[in-house]
């Protein structure tokens, strides 16, 4: 018996043709992208680079370019502790509430 191979791109389009699957997807891409939101927008009113921010985190420029486009394509989470730094080296912090 033969398989059908499918790419990652038509196993997600088959997946979301159901509502259910469909209305949990756009709920967490909708948090996902609040987050990059926030975070960029903190930076900007921070008036840091990706480079500034680096240097104060303890790190290199690409590694939080990665850590941004993460967060916009929704491939990877960082974690809490990630963004504790990040927003460390805004001046702010972090807080997560559950409702």
């Amino acid at each position: 018996m033969k398989t059908e191979t499918m790419t990652h791109e038509q196993m997600v389009a088959k997946m979301l043709e159901n509502p259910e699957v469909r209305v949990e997807h756009e709920r967490l891409n909708r948090e996902e992208f609040a987050i990059l939101d926030e975070i960029l927008a903190a930076r900007r009113a921070a008036g840091l680079s990706q480079a500034q921010v680096a240097e104060r985190m303890g790190t290199k420029a690409p590694a939080i370019a990665r850590l941004e486009s993460a967060l916009a394509t929704g491939k990877h989470s960082p974690s809490l502790s990630t963004l504790r730094k990040y927003a460390a080296a805004l001046g702010k912090r972090v807080e997560v509430h559950l409702v």
